[in-house]
């Protein structure tokens, strides 16, 4: 993450929207100069995530998620519930 932090424009913000363990690092002059923000976001709404998909679909942003196969269900859900899927978990057939 602290590589997005240089891409923001100038006030620009970095939503952090879903939970991460890692820590982040980012030198205090990179928020300061442009006035650049980190901001955390524990709200997300099922609105929330159409808008998120429907910007995937139209721009070139893509989503960050875990794909396990539909057999392995139930070890791929046991994951998610254990808090040790880092992203969404997708089932694939």
């Amino acid at each position: 993450m602290p590589e997005l932090i240089g891409g923001l424009g100038p006030n620009g913000k970095l939503l952090l929207i879903g939970l991460a363990s890692d820590p982040i690092e980012v030198a205090p002059v990179e928020l300061i100069r442009g006035g650049k923000t980190i901001e955390g976001w524990a709200r997300v709404t099922p609105a929330d995530s159409d808008d998120a998909l429907g910007l995937c679909r139209t721009s070139r942003v893509r989503g960050m998620i875990e794909t396990h196969p539909l057999e392995k269900a139930a070890e791929a859900y046991a994951r998610m519930m254990s808090g040790k899927a880092e992203f969404p978990v997708v089932w694939t057939m």
